[in-house]
Formats: structure tokens, C-alpha cells, sequence
């Protein structure tokens, strides 16, 4: 199992889909969400899409092996999702935050954990704007939480700054054992 960890806008997301198309052995675990479905975004490739009600359930059974609230919505791993991947022989890829890390590594204490940095938080904002999906408030937010956010990269077993794409990638493959032959 790979934990990866980072401010909005570091680049995990893009990282962690190369790294799937690179490495057949590697799936990403598609988390829950109450999140609004954004244009381009498929339920069950990007996230499973649920309503509030549906997910609290899910939460009270058990379901998750982590769930936290970010941004006012809620994201959570299923159990199911990471064990199917293992049946498959699959390396599972985690996409949460801090706080889900916390939970995985205590219920996973042999995951590995990577965290992302932005090479600075004036390259992080930029790459937040230039995405063109959030308000000035939210991107304001987004990098107040990115600030906390950083402070607990020292909880991780490796943190890759993400100044060059392809070298960051090189770095988060290394980390997962090489491939069966």
C-alpha cells in the first residue's frame, strides 16, 4: 500500500495517474466522496459519488479504512476498494490527506507514505489559479489549509518536492517495489 499525501495543488493526482499507467501493477483506490461531481470526472474512476446520508452510513458500518472531512466535503477509503486491488495482485494507492494517513498507517502500520511539497507555496498558488476551478476565497483557503497541511510532512516515509514533474514521478516509482517478472 502507497499513501500519498499533499497540499492541493502539489500535484498528486497527476502524479499518482502516471504512476498507474507506468507501473501495471499499481491501481489507485477510488475513494468515496459527497463532493459535487466536477465536469470530466466519471463516478467509480474518479471517486464514488454519494450523498451525505449514504455516506454517513457507509462511515457507522465501518466501511472506511479512513474518512475525514476536507474543504467542507467528505472523502473516505473503503476496506473493499483496497482489498479488491490486493486480490488482484495490485500495489493499493491511497490519494489522502493527512488525516487519513494517520488512520491507514495505524491500521497499515507497514504502508509506505510519500508527501508531495509544492517547491514553494508562491508555485503552489499559481498552480491553483491556473487551474481555473476555485474563487480567490477558495484558493485563499485552500492555501491556509496547504500551510497546515506541510507541517505534518514529517510524518511521511518520503517527501518528494514536485519541481519537476517527471523527476518527482522517477522518485515516487522507486518507491514501490520494482515489478514481478
Amino acid at each position: 500500500m502507497l499513501i500519498l499525501s499533499a497540499p492541493s495543488g502539489a500535484g498528486k493526482t497527476s502524479l499518482a495517474r502516471e504512476l498507474v499507467a507506468r507501473r501495471p501493477d499499481a491501481a489507485l483506490a477510488v475513494s468515496h466522496t459527497t463532493r459535487a461531481q466536477r465536469a470530466g470526472e466519471t463516478d467509480g474512476i474518479d471517486y464514488h459519488f454519494v450523498d451525505c446520508a449514504k455516506f454517513d452510513e457507509m462511515a457507522a458500518a465501518g466501511c472506511f479504512i479512513e474518512h475525514a472531512n476536507v474543504f467542507g466535503n467528505q472523502y473516505g477509503t473503503s476496506l473493499e476498494a483496497v482489498e479488491a486491488l490486493f486480490a488482484r495482485g495490485k500495489h493499493a494507492i491511497l490519494e489522502i490527506d493527512w488525516q487519513g494517513a494517520r488512520a491507514v498507517r495505524r491500521r497499515f502500520p507497514h504502508a509506505q507514505s510519500v508527501f508531495v511539497m509544492p517547491p514553494s507555496l508562491e508555485t503552489l498558488e499559481q498552480r491553483l489559479k491556473s487551474r481555473r476551478q476555485d474563487a480567490d476565497e477558495v484558493i485563499a483557503g485552500r492555501m491556509r489549509a496547504a500551510r497546515d497541511e506541510i507541517r505534518h510532512n514529517n510524518e511521511y516515509d518520503h517527501i518528494i518536492v514536485n519541481d519537476c514533474f517527471e523527476s518527482a514521478l522517477c522518485r515516487l516509482e522507486s518507491v514501490l517495489p520494482p515489478p514481478p517478472k
